[in-house]
């Protein structure tokens, strides 16, 4: 373990989060909220720590694969620590607790929450939890690896420990260049989506809160009304984008580089082809609860697209839907969006390479003889690869298991705990039952709201992360 680059870049993000709360602070200017000396202080403090932290810069600033792990697992634990503060000292959230749940669900793009009135909250604090959906969708690591060089080729350990999928490679030669390629994509996508809002009329706060939360695939609603004030043509952008930013940004990479063919994929084609699917059988299912076909249509697919890029938008309540129709959101929950995106849940690929190696398995036992090579887009997939998406399962029912038990001593219906516990894992947001799309999650006591904030931050960092810092011998030298 390189202890003293662990704490140098702890201290880096810590000055970032800082500098990341300017966003915040102009809001409270702009709407003259007194919260503005709150976020004043909070920021002030993670400039004044992270500075002295930064001030000593380690001699050795190589990182391994283990120090990749925990510095990510660390970060995520730092930056939700701080965030929560400004809900927290401000009063709107009372207890730490629920603070600490907010930011958590916020920095990990899940989107499930904890407040009953979100029109009684300030504009700034809103703000601040849509941005921090927008900090945590791409990853504050990504972003710093962006900015700053840090330890050359070593960056991949954390941009790997961090990105979400059963691998990453690099767009080009370079980390950093790499990093910033997905950056310049992240920041014209959101543009893009804010600019569309703002020429279909959605108001300008409104549009900046949205597309922020949509680019990180989050959630967080910003009134109490949800999506449902908007008219069809910002639910229809807002539904289009929710898809975007759940393909692997590669994809967008390759486009921008004029390599089209190699831009749709097999798990592209899978993703859009699960979307299709879910959209024509749900809203067959559910046509007769809308005035008409393309309401119902409308409806349906915001909420298949919101569901399985992990965004948790709502603009109908599903919860009333059919069974068939709500078995089906909750499978794609647990499918989720591609490798490389911002979005959550197991991952297409994961899918894919889990089916294929299946099929290659049962030919192995009807014909002992054959050696067939598990392919993907005509490219061997490594055995590490497979091992990994194996070992990634084991541990995802193990802590899913779990999660449920510890839930199911506390509070609720099985369907309850068991979409909150899915809905968090997966960074969805909202459930079933008690913690539907127009409910939320303050119905858990401490302990129940401690796990889920375990599986918040487990899910967005595929697990391995968390777990690892759990573990003695990650932290022997």
């Amino acid at each position: 373990m390189n202890y003293r680059m662990t704490i140098y870049i702890l201290g880096l993000l810590l000055a970032f989060e800082g500098a990341f709360m300017a966003v915040p602070l102009l809001t409270a200017a702009v709407y003259g909220e007194h919260e503005i000396l709150i976020f004043a202080a909070v920021a002030a403090a993670c400039l004044l720590i992270g500075g002295i932290i930064t001030r000593f810069k380690p001699k050795d600033r190589t990182l391994g694969a283990r120090d990749g792990f925990v510095i990510v697992a660390l970060s995520w634990l730092l930056l939700s620590f701080f965030g929560a503060l400004p809900l927290w000292l401000s009063r709107a959230i009372p207890k730490f607790i629920d603070a600490l749940f907010e930011a958590v669900s916020g920095f990990t793009t899940t989107g499930a929450s904890i407040l009953h009135d979100l029109d009684s909250l300030p504009k700034c604090m809103i703000m601040w939890r849509s941005f921090t959906h927008w900090i945590g969708g791409m990853g504050v690591l990504v972003f710093i690896m962006a900015v700053l060089p840090l330890a050359g080729g070593t960056n991949m350990y954390l941009m790997k420990a961090e990105s979400p999928g059963p691998s990453v490679s690099k767009l080009v030669p370079r980390v950093r260049k790499t990093a910033i390629w997905l950056y310049v994509i992240y920041i014209a996508m959101t543009i893009l989506e804010f600019i569309l809002l703002v020429i279909c009329r959605m108001p300008l706060f409104d549009a900046i809160n949205i597309a922020a939360a949509t680019a990180g695939t989050g959630g967080f609603g910003i009134s109490n009304a949800g999506m449902m004030i908007y008219n069809p043509v910002c639910i229809w952008i807002v539904t289009v984008f929710m898809l975007l930013f759940a393909v692997n940004f590669t994809c967008y990479f390759l486009l921008v580089t004029g390599k089209f063919k190699e831009v749709i994929n097999s798990e592209v084609k899978v993703f859009f082809c699960i979307v299709a699917a879910a959209i024509a059988v749900i809203t067959f299912n559910v046509r007769g609860m809308f005035r008409g076909t393309g309401e119902a249509l409308m409806h349906v697919s915001f909420t298949v697209s919101s569901l399985i890029s992990s965004t948790g938008f709502s603009t109908a309540d599903f919860n009333l839907w059919p069974t068939l129709s709500k078995t089906i959101l909750v499978m794609l929950m647990f499918v989720g969006a591609c490798a490389g995106s911002t979005g959550g849940g197991i991952k297409v690929q994961r899918f894919i390479i889990l089916f294929k190696n299946m099929h290659n398995e049962l030919r192995v036992m009807t014909h002992p003889r054959e050696v067939k090579k598990l392919r993907i887009d005509g490219q061997p997939v490594d055995t590490a690869v497979i091992s990994s998406v194996h070992v990634y399962l084991a541990c995802y029912i193990l802590v899913y298991a779990a999660s449920l038990l510890i839930l199911s001593c506390d509070h609720g219906d099985l369907t309850t705990n068991f979409t909150a516990v899915v809905a968090t894992l997966n960074n969805i947001g909202p459930g079933l039952g008690e913690v539907g799309p127009t409910s939320n999650f303050d119905v858990y006591s401490t302990v129940s709201k401690s796990v889920l904030i375990f599986d918040m931050l487990a899910g967005r960092l595929e697990l391995f992360p968390i777990i690892l810092l759990l573990s003695p011998a990650t932290w022997k030298k």
